[in-house]
C-alpha cells in the first residue's frame, strides 16, 4: 500500500486541467517524481509543457479533490497503479500514451495478468451476445481475462463469461472509477469489483462523455495481446478499439455475420482489411500461439439447446460446430441428433445442418 503522501502528488498531478498523459510523462522525464514537478517553478514547467500548462500546474486549489481520492483509497478493494509502480501493466508500456495514473476497483493484479480485448455493438443481436459470453468464457477457460468497455450488448456479455471463468474480467471505463455507467450495468460493476476489475485513466467523478472513449477504447487495445470484434456497424467505436490495436501491434480477430445484417458489415471490414476471421475460440488460441486444446463451453455440455448459439441461422457442418464448440464430433452429433427430434433444426444435402427454431 502506497503512503497518503506518496500517492497525493500523483492523485494531483493528475487533476491539472489539461495536462494528457503525454504531457505528463514529458514532466516526469524533465522533473523526476510528481512531487519535484509540483514543487518547480513555472519558468521551469514552462521550458517543458508550455506557459498555458505551467499556469494550470501553478494555480495549486486542487487539494480538496486530492483528500477526496484519498478517502476513497482507503475502501476496500479501491486503489490506484502508478508509472512508479512494480506492477504497472508492462503490456502498457509498450504503446505510444501509456497513462501515468489509473484508477482501480477491485484485483489490480488482472491489469497485469495475459489478457484479450472483446467489443462490438452496443445494440448487439441475441446471437451475437451469445458469441461474446461464449468466447469469452472460453478464453477466460483458457487463462485470458477479458478486457471490455463496461457498455450495453457485447461489452457486458463479454464481461459475464469473462468473470464465468477463473481468469476473469477487467472493465476500462470513459469516466471515473468510481462512477457506473451505464446504470443498468450496476449488478455487473458489483460482480466485477468483486471478482475482477474496474479500470480508468481519468479522476475521479470524471462523467461520461464522448472526448473520453478513445483514450478509453486505446486502454483496452493496450492491455490486451488482441482484439476480437463481435457485431460492429461501419460506424462503430469497436473499429477505433480494432484499429488502436493494430496500430499498437496487436492481433485482431473479428467474427464473420451474415452479409445481409449492418452489424456484420463492421467485422467483415476488418476481415478485409487483414483481420483474422473466426469461428471459434480455439482460432485465436492458435493464432497467439497458445497450445491448441480442447475448450469445453460449460453452457453447452448435456445441454442440446445451447448448441444452438454456435449454429446461427445459416447451414453449417459438424465439423464446424466442433470447432465453435469445442466438443467432440460425437458429442456434436448427440446434440443435433436430439435438436432434430425436437424440430428446432434440420439436415441438408451435404451434411449440413440448419436452425429451424
Amino acid at each position: 500500500m502506497h503512503p497518503r503522501d506518496e500517492l497525493a502528488p500523483w492523485i494531483d498531478l493528475g487533476l491539472v486541467p489539461g495536462l494528457g498523459s503525454r504531457a505528463e510523462r514529458e514532466l516526469l522525464s524533465a522533473f523526476g517524481l510528481p512531487q519535484n514537478v509540483l514543487g518547480a517553478t513555472r519558468a521551469q514547467l514552462a521550458r517543458v509543457v508550455g506557459e498555458g500548462l505551467a499556469a494550470a500546474i501553478a494555480a495549486g486549489g486542487r487539494g480538496e479533490a486530492v483528500e477526496l481520492a484519498l478517502r476513497w483509497l482507503e475502501r476496500p478493494g479501491n486503489s490506484v497503479i502508478t508509472l512508479a509502480d512494480d506492477d504497472y501493466p508492462k503490456q502498457l508500456l509498450e504503446i505510444s500514451d501509456p497513462p501515468a495514473l489509473i484508477y482501480v476497483r477491485g484485483e489490480r493484479r488482472r491489469l497485469a495478468a495475459p489478457s484479450l480485448a472483446v467489443v462490438g455493438s452496443r445494440n448487439a443481436s441475441p446471437q451475437g451476445l451469445a458469441n461474446a459470453e461464449a468466447f469469452a468464457r472460453a478464453l477466460s477457460d483458457a487463462g485470458f481475462a477479458i478486457a471490455s468497455g463496461g457498455a450495453l450488448g457485447v461489452d457486458a456479455a463479454a464481461h459475464r463469461g469473462g468473470l464465468a471463468g477463473p481468469a476473469s474480467s477487467i472493465a476500462v471505463l470513459g469516466c471515473g472509477a468510481d462512477i457506473v455507467y451505464p446504470r443498468r450495468n450496476q449488478p455487473l460493476f458489483e460482480e466485477l469489483a468483486a471478482k475482477g476489475a474496474i479500470a480508468s485513466e481519468f479522476p475521479l467523478g470524471t462523467p461520461p462523455a464522448a472526448r473520453n472513449f478513445p483514450r478509453r477504447n486505446r486502454l483496452i487495445a493496450g492491455l490486451a495481446r488482441g482484439c476480437l470484434v463481435i457485431e460492429a456497424a461501419l460506424a462503430s467505436g469497436s473499429l477505433i478499439t480494432a484499429r488502436l490495436a493494430a496500430e499498437q501491434g496487436r492481433e485482431v480477430f473479428a467474427i464473420p455475420g451474415s452479409i445481409h445484417s449492418p452489424l456484420s458489415r463492421g467485422c467483415h471490414a476488418l476481415i478485409r482489411q487483414g483481420a483474422k476471421l473466426v469461428e471459434s475460440a480455439q482460432d485465436i488460441l492458435e493464432e497467439l500461439g497458445i497450445e491448441q486444446r480442447m475448450i469445453p463451453d460449460h453452457k453447452v455440455l448435456g445441454k442440446s439447446d445451447g448448441l444452438l448459439q454456435y449454429m446461427g441461422y445459416e447451414p453449417c457442418s459438424i465439423d464446424v460446430l466442433v470447432r465453435r464448440a469445442g466438443l467432440s464430433a460425437e458429442a456434436v452429433s448427440a446434440l443435433l441428433l436430439q435438436l432434430e427430434l425436437e424440430g428446432r433444426v434440420g439436415s441438408l444435402p451435404g451434411g449440413l445442418y440448419q436452425r429451424l427454431a
